[in-house]
């Protein structure tokens, strides 16, 4: 009946979540995490239950109940199909390791070849430490902006200014503290009389600068304060204060002229001015709303540079659909920083309703490829429209994420110039050497392959690009031995290791990144670097590459 195939196929994503998590959920963090990875609640009433402690109670092949400290636990019962992988699962350490120079150290791995019969010749790599969001950081330096905040507080703090309790956990961190130790470049924890203070390092440094300078004015040294738009909060804040009957508008506008080079504040100013600009010839901007000067209307984003065959580089999987469709973030100090930078300027920025208002996009500019931006949950996300569904709605692709988004026509504003230089950061990648062993994906694989990727910084090891579509090696070093995706996709009958790299399906039908976003290499003859943004090792000789390499004691 299709009760007992529901059923039955419940089973094996109840089995596949449980052993995913080493320590076991409880079961509202069962629901949660079925709810996220197959995006709906559990079954509970089409299998006629009405808890989910009445649900498992009704799996004892798949589920074991424990108490611990008064509260349920649910751990998986492995099968002899997913023993493997729930071993490795318990081989994993509880405290991460130091991130220094663990990857570097690992700097003679050995790489497939496509003649290899062994498509795990790899060596050992080692372990990473967890990663919060660029999003969750930007929270956390916007709730610190205004003032330092006692650590005890921050909890509270946080729920209450974001309606959600601060997520530290789900990204691999044991306490708020080492969290806020993965921060350290930008959150200082100074230690008080009265207990631990969390300052914002930028604000230090501002302080610094001001009690040095007395005579700089808090805005010149707010630490939040984008160094393009602090004129733009002057002009504002002096309009609003000053009645435009008492100001020589001659003088103000010398002030005008010595405040910015930005012509946009000019016609801000000529759009709010009224009877400030009046007898200068300007009333006619003021009737007739213009788009901003430094609106984006006909340009592109860039993606970032190819990565070299063979590198490693460290990488957070930010968006799947499937093994064979997926975008990636590249993992370092200088890109994470950058995008982190991005989305708070652009919130504070675009915040204001002055801003706000000058770039509403007009209805004759909200068309299919139109770079744009959006906000979503507070936070603004730059966007590419790639469908207009009715006169309210469209769809846009989130160019830094990856991921496909209806979205309001009315929350949709220009993306100023500034906000064009950071290239695209979702890489669209497809998992190298693997194919569906029934030609397409199984729900049950994308399930393991979203387990696999949740919240973990992960090693890639780049293969090559197929069609600008990046096919890499995905390798999980949280754990004693390294587990490599392909493998565990093949070992759970999921996934066939072909020795090439079949172009993804998927991508073919649609890539939102190979329609919007502008390649890098045809900005002028840019060559294909080794950036920053990763650690590249140098390719070993031919010979090293039919090393026989062992994994789990036993060659493959």
């Amino acid at each position: 009946s299709k009760q007992a195939q529901l059923m039955e196929l419940l089973k094996k994503e109840v089995r596949a979540m449980l052993i995913a998590a080493k320590a076991g959920l409880t079961p509202e963090q069962l629901e949660e995490q079925y709810m996220a990875m197959v995006c709906k609640p559990l079954p509970l009433h089409d299998l006629g239950f009405q808890s989910t402690l009445e649900l498992v109670t009704q799996m004892p092949e798949v589920v074991r109940i424990c108490s611990k400290n008064g509260t349920i636990i649910l751990k998986a019962i492995a099968d002899d199909s997913t023993k493997g992988i729930a071993k490795l699962v318990a081989n994993q350490k509880v405290k991460p390791r130091k991130a220094s120079k663990k990857t570097a150290g690992k700097a003679n791995a050995v790489f497939p070849t496509k003649n290899s019969k062994n498509p795990q010749s790899f060596q050992t790599l080692s372990a990473r430490t967890p990663v919060l969001p660029a999003s969750v950081k930007a929270e956390l330096q916007d709730l610190l902006s205004s003032s330092p905040l006692p650590l005890a507080d921050l909890d509270k703090a946080f729920l209450r200014r974001f309606g959600r309790a601060l997520p530290y956990r789900q990204y691999g961190f044991l306490s708020v503290f080492e969290a806020l130790r993965s921060m350290s470049d930008s959150v200082v924890i100074e230690q008080t009389k009265a207990g631990s203070l969390l300052v914002l390092r930028k604000y230090l440094t501002s302080t610094i600068e001001h009690q040095e300078e007395p005579q700089a004015s808090a805005a010149e040294t707010h630490p939040l304060e984008p160094p393009e738009t602090e004129s733009f909060y002057q002009a504002a804040h002096l309009m609003d204060s000053e009645p435009a009957q008492e100001v020589d508008t001659h003088d103000h506008l010398k002030q005008v002229s010595g405040w910015t080079n930005d012509l946009y504040i000019f016609f801000m100013l000529i759009s709010r001015g009224d009877t400030l600009f009046s007898g200068f010839g300007f009333e006619q901007f003021a009737s007739t709303p213009e788009i901003p000067p430094d609106a984006v209307q006909d340009r592109k984003l860039c993606s970032l540079p190819p990565l070299k065959r063979r590198c490693l580089v460290g990488v957070i999987v930010e968006f799947v659909i499937s093994p064979s469709q997926f975008y990636i973030h590249i993992c370092s100090t200088e890109t994470s920083h950058k995008l982190q930078d991005l989305m708070f300027e652009m919130r504070h920025v675009y915040s204001h309703k002055v801003a706000s208002d000058r770039y509403i996009m007009p209805e004759s500019a909200v068309r299919p490829g139109q770079l744009c931006c959006v906000m979503v949950s507070k936070w603004w996300y730059r966007v590419i429209i790639h469908r207009v569904l009715n006169d309210h709605e469209v769809e846009v692709f989130c160019a830094d994420y990856g991921h496909l988004q209806i979205v309001q026509k009315s929350s949709l504003r220009f993306l100023k110039w500034h906000y064009l230089k950071l290239p695209a950061q979702a890489i669209p990648c497809s998992l190298a050497w693997v194919k569906p062993v029934k030609g397409t994906w199984s729900s049950a694989a994308i399930l393991l392959f979203k387990h696999l990727c949740r919240f973990k910084e992960l090693v890639g090891i780049v293969d090559e690009y197929v069609d600008g579509v990046l096919y890499l090696f995905l390798c999980d070093t949280s754990t004693k031995e390294d587990i490599y995706f392909h493998s565990v996709l093949r070992d759970m009958g999921y996934a066939d290791v072909c020795g090439e790299n079949i172009p993804s399906q998927e991508f073919e039908e649609l890539n939102p990144s190979a329609l919007y976003v502008q390649p890098s290499g045809k900005q002028g003859d840019a060559e294909v670097v080794e950036p920053d943004l990763c650690l590249q090792q140098e390719s070993q000789d031919a010979d090293s590459e039919t090393a026989a390499l062992k994994l789990n004691g036993a060659e493959l």
